[in-house]
């Protein structure tokens, strides 16, 4: 085969607790991670060595989480493969959407195809999980249940379809998710029963109650990130029922149960001057990574 491609959708948290801090170092988090269709494609052929291209210049340095994906592979594997990697962005960046550890799944999944390796999923995700938290989710996608750091994951019954409509500054923060986590204090920790209720609730087949979206990160960041009062209020003046920070943000989302509802706050947002982002959520099947080969 010549050439793999492979899409890498987005992840929102429908829930996110910190349970506390564990001996090495980490947060114990509890979280509800669902996957939307707003993706990023990975084209990969075979070449000699390792090279990442990217339409977003500042992202194809040595170490963006595609090729440390690239390289853990072939040092697990014992495959001194090459690959020419061209990464296209629709995921917005440094957002709480998961956009690098999506990249980063796809990859390993693409790369397995493009190297003839066999892999089983299990020891896939074994190496997903020493090059990011987030990453074995994007391996099973859907609706799933995460523990641990993060790397946990527990897949749960696709959760009822639903529109979304996300907001994202214009300005994020380097080294935010450290920044965040330095910013919660202990009176932030709970004990994960919110989150307990949310997979509850899944399993029942209800849509997501507006009651149980809950993020760790809310009580503070709007402090670090200046925008989101203004961009909360514009969401719920264009008839969201909530705006929830995904993961440690600085994205929102709201949530919609059909899409004429979705697209008509969208378009309100747009008249008041926002850049809003509209989705559908995904169940396992579709936004679990598919290697296409052409």
């Amino acid at each position: 085969m010549s050439r793999v491609v492979v899409r890498a959708y987005a992840k929102i948290n429908l829930s996110l607790e910190v349970l506390g801090k564990r001996p090495d170092g980490y947060h114990a988090v509890r979280t509800v991670m669902q996957s939307v269709d707003i993706s990023d494609q990975l084209v990969m052929e075979r070449a000699e060595g390792l090279s990442l291209e990217c339409d977003r210049g500042d992202l194809s340095g040595e170490e963006n989480l595609v090729l440390r994906a690239a390289r853990a592979l072939g040092e697990a594997t014992g495959v001194d493969g090459g690959a020419k990697i061209r990464l296209s962005k629709g995921i917005p960046v440094a957002a709480g959407l998961g956009g690098a550890s999506a990249d980063a799944a796809a990859a390993l999944v693409g790369l397995c195809r493009l190297w003839g390796i066999e892999c089983s999923p299990d020891d896939l995700l074994c190496l997903a999980s020493t090059l990011g938290s987030d990453v074995p989710f994007f391996l099973i996608g859907g609706t799933a249940l995460a523990s641990g750091r993060g790397e946990e994951v527990s897949p749960l019954p696709d959760a009822p379809a639903v529109w979304v409509v996300l907001l994202v500054p214009s300005h994020s923060l380097a080294g935010k998710t450290a920044e965040m986590y330095r910013r919660l204090s202990p009176d932030a920790w709970t004990d994960g029963r919110t989150t307990n209720r949310l997979v509850e609730s899944i399993l029942d087949g209800c849509l997501p109650p507006e009651d149980l979206l809950r993020n760790c990160f809310d009580p503070f960041a709007d402090a670090v990130f200046p925008e989101l009062p203004l961009l909360r209020r514009a969401m719920l003046e264009a008839g969201a029922a909530g705006a929830h920070l995904s993961g440690a943000g600085p994205a929102l989302f709201a949530l919609f149960a059909d899409e004429m509802s979705a697209l008509s706050s969208a378009a309100r947002l747009r008249s008041l001057g926002h850049r809003p982002l509209v989705a559908r959520t995904l169940g396992s099947a579709e936004a679990r990574p598919h290697p296409l080969v052409i």
